[in-house]
């Protein structure tokens, strides 16, 4: 029997992951717990069933995948529509907005304050 993938969790690099949390939790929704003294210190960020894990990056520069690679992103979240106006309503810089993809999907691209997307 072979065994389901459930869940996913993104894992977002961040310079100052306190800034980062209050980001998520005041323009995006999501709740915080914080784990700052655990061995590898980190922050998890849930909303619905959703969790992205902000790490410290060591001083290292933050680059986007769209940055670096020049195509795709760092998460990708459903509900679209729903989400895009819920976020340009909270302030959240839209990157790329809402559109459909040559390979018939809807995307848009949100940046966080340390130019993840």
């Amino acid at each position: 029997m072979k065994n389901l993938l459930i869940e996913s969790h993104c894992i977002f690099p961040s310079h100052d992951i306190l800034k980062t949390a209050g980001f998520y939790e005041q323009k995006m929704g999501f709740k915080a717990v914080h784990f700052l003294k655990a061995n590898e210190p980190h922050i998890c960020l849930s909303r619905d069933t959703t969790e992205i894990i902000l790490t410290k990056t060591n001083g290292q520069k933050v680059i986007s995948n769209r940055d670096l690679y020049g195509n795709g992103y760092d998460a990708y979240f459903k509900n679209q529509e729903e989400l895009q106006e819920e976020l340009i309503n909270s302030n959240v810089k839209i990157a790329r907005s809402l559109e459909n993809t040559d390979y018939n999907n809807k995307e848009f691209v949100v940046e966080d304050i340390d130019g993840n997307g």
